[in-house]
C-alpha cells in the first residue's frame, strides 16, 4: 500500500535579499515610531530630531536583536517565576543602555532622566511596537519582493 502524504497549506517561500532588507527597514521604522511615541508621552525621555529618532531606533533594534536573546535565556527561571514581569526590567535595561550608547555620539540627542521614566518608556515602546506590527507585518512585506 503506497504512503499517503497530506499537505496542509504550502510552505512560505524564503524572502530574497531585497525582501529581508525591506523587512529590516519596516521593523526599523516601527521601532522609530515607538521610540517617538514614548518620547512624546513620557516627560523624562528627551529626543530631538528625525536623525536622532532613527539612530536611537537602530541602536535599540540592534540591542534587541543581539543582546536581548542572551538576557532572556539567562534570566528564564526568573521570568517564569515573575510571570514575565522580569521582561519589563530587561526592556528597561536595554532602553537605558541605548540612551547611554546614544550619549557617546555627538549627533544623537536622546536622554532619559531616571529609572521610572525608562520603565514607562520601555513599556510604551513594547506596546507601540506590538500594535504596529499587528497592522504592518514585516514578514509579509519581505515575501512580496521577488
Amino acid at each position: 500500500m503506497p504512503a499517503t502524504v497530506i499537505v496542509v497549506g504550502s510552505p512560505r517561500p524564503r524572502p530574497t535579499a531585497a525582501g529581508r532588507l525591506a523587512a529590516f527597514i519596516v521593523r526599523w521604522l516601527i521601532t522609530a515610531a515607538a521610540v517617538w511615541v514614548a518620547a512624546a508621552l513620557v516627560p523624562g525621555i528627551h529626543l530631538q530630531g528625525l536623525g536622532s529618532t532613527l539612530a536611537v531606533a537602530l541602536i535599540l533594534g540592534l540591542l534587541n536583536a543581539y543582546l536581548k536573546p542572551l538576557l532572556v535565556i539567562s534570566a528564564l527561571p526568573g521570568i517564569v517565576l515573575s510571570l514575565g514581569l522580569l521582561l519589563i526590567l530587561i526592556n528597561t535595561a536595554l532602553l537605558a543602555l541605548t540612551a547611554w550608547l546614544a550619549g557617546k555620539f555627538d549627533g544623537i540627542q536622546f536622554t532619559i532622566d531616571g529609572f521610572w521614566n525608562a520603565v514607562f518608556g520601555a513599556i510604551l515602546i513594547s506596546l507601540t511596537s506590538f500594535l504596529l506590527t499587528r497592522f504592518i507585518d514585516p514578514g509579509r512585506i519581505a515575501r512580496r519582493f521577488p
